[in-house]
């Protein structure tokens, strides 16, 4: 017999009774009655059913009766208590031929911060800095695309340390993508990570025009930005980063960018840290759980845990009122598509570090991804001679991981939407990419079941309180 989990999630939140079928991904708001049925549905009979929740809910057999014939025509009609059907794509994930479709490039493993928690060293990678030569640059931009096979839309990111602290070179590479792209078959989609000091409106014109996404690190309100976002001096960041990012975004107009935070053992309270970005005016935000050693003091710990699950209702229903308002705002971490979201190998195979997705250094080394640069155990080759032997070989560890091969992933509801999570996390964590960093999973599953809530409350009262 199929066990709950693996077929259903049923849970409160506020009034809202919300059962998800795994599988399907079908999402039913029912009254307490059903509720509590589906729940009891697979395991017991119709009798034992109705002894329970007739008198529980002072109802009659005959409602009882009704609630399960619409249970069982859901279950016909592919959206109630669906059976796994994905296992064997993923066996299929794991043959895959390799082919490449985004790139991180390091264009300076250098940094104008000094941020404490950096889990890249303040720029540096646990190594040397160094600076991104246009000539290699532009030699990864070849091996993407030579490597690209199939895929047409291509990511590039530029990412450090700090890029703008290389921004010529940024600018350069750009533009003989662009040179290169058309020809190729390919289209180039740029993305820029900044801290801000470097901004100006050479930076702001040229991201306008050519960057897809920008993501702006600020951890939200000054005293806690400034904890850790400080100057080699120690001087916090907020009063020269703000001004820019304001700037930035008003000149962005609708194009993609984010405000992108980071939360730690020192403002668990971190929904006030999205609230003071949103009431300053930014509406695409971001805000992600520390990464770093569990004997950093800002780790997170334990006793976290249950003032983070708060927090994130906490902003859930803090979107629902704003967006009821006219003022709402984007939760990366909320953002669901019910109906046209990621194709089921995506779902299952997630990022694709190691084998869609590589980190380039400033030398041209190539590594899975960007949490793994500086650990020559992850080191696949480079972009001038292509993956080793030993490259290949973990290229090939990195494909066969997926929310099916993850044993920790084997019982739990919501894999289909972290894809069996983090690579990088899981080593870190377990010393194993094919582990699960649990603190991290249950952190997910919380945002998964509030990014559902908030999803939901755009229906209509009807729709929310009709029993199926």
């Amino acid at each position: 017999m199929i066990t709950e989990i693996n077929v259903i999630h049923c849970y409160k939140f506020d009034d809202k009774n919300i059962v998800l079928d795994v599988f399907s991904g079908s999402i039913h708001m029912v009254d307490e009655v059903a509720f509590e049925i589906i729940q009891m549905y697979e395991n017991s009979t119709i009798d034992e059913i109705k002894a329970t929740i007739c008198p529980k809910f002072n109802v009659t057999e005959a409602d009882v009766d009704e609630c399960i014939q619409d249970i069982e025509d859901l279950k016909a009609d592919g959206k109630l208590f669906v059976e796994d059907k994905y296992a064997n794509l993923a066996l299929d994930i794991t043959k895959k031929r390799w082919t490449l479709k985004a790139i991180c490039l390091h264009v300076a493993h250098t940094c104008n911060l000094n941020c404490s928690y950096c889990f890249a060293s303040q720029g540096k990678f646990h190594g040397d800095r160094g600076l991104m030569s246009f000539e290699t640059g532009k030699r990864a931009i070849d091996f993407l695309i030579e490597n690209s096979g199939y895929h047409k839309n291509l990511d590039i990111d530029f990412f450090g340390g700090e890029p703008l602290m290389n921004w010529e070179v940024v600018k350069q590479l750009v533009k003989y993508g662009r040179s290169i792209e058309k020809e190729a078959g390919k289209n180039i989609r740029f993305t820029l990570t900044t801290n801000g000091i470097n901004i100006d409106d050479d930076v702001i014109n040229f991201c306008n025009d050519e960057m897809h996404n920008v993501v702006l690190s600020l951890d939200g309100r000054k005293e806690v930005n400034d904890r850790f976002r400080v100057d080699i001096q120690g001087r916090g960041s907020y009063d020269k980063i703000v001004p820019k990012f304001k700037k930035f975004v008003e000149a962005r107009s609708d194009k993609s960018y984010y405000m992108r935070g980071t939360y730690t053992h020192f403002n668990t309270d971190f929904v006030e840290d999205i609230l003071h970005m949103a009431d300053m005016g930014f509406t695409e935000l971001s805000m992600e759980p520390v990464v770093t050693s569990p004997d950093s003091p800002s780790a997170l710990t334990e006793e976290d845990m249950p003032i983070l699950m708060e927090q994130y209702e906490r902003l859930a229903r803090e979107m629902i009122k704003r967006n009821n308002e006219g003022n709402g705002f984007t939760f990366y971490h909320y953002m669901l598509d019910l109906t046209c979201g990621p194709c089921i190998y995506k779902r299952i195979s997630g990022c694709g570090a190691g084998t869609e997705y590589l980190a380039v250094t400033p030398w041209g080394d190539l590594y899975p991804c960007h949490q793994f640069v500086g650990d020559e155990k992850f080191k696949l080759g480079d972009i001038f001679n292509g993956l080793t032997d030993s490259g290949k070989e973990t290229s090939g560890k990195f494909a066969k991981v997926n929310a099916y091969t993850r044993e920790g992933c084997k019982d739990c509801w919501a894999k289909l939407y972290c894809s069996g999570g983090c690579a990088a996390n899981a080593y870190h964590a377990g010393g194993d990419i094919t582990e699960i960093y649990d603190y991290g999973c249950r952190l997910f599953r919380k945002r998964i079941e509030c990014a559902l809530a908030v999803r939901l409350s755009n229906l209509s009262e009807e729709d929310i309180y009709k029993r199926i």
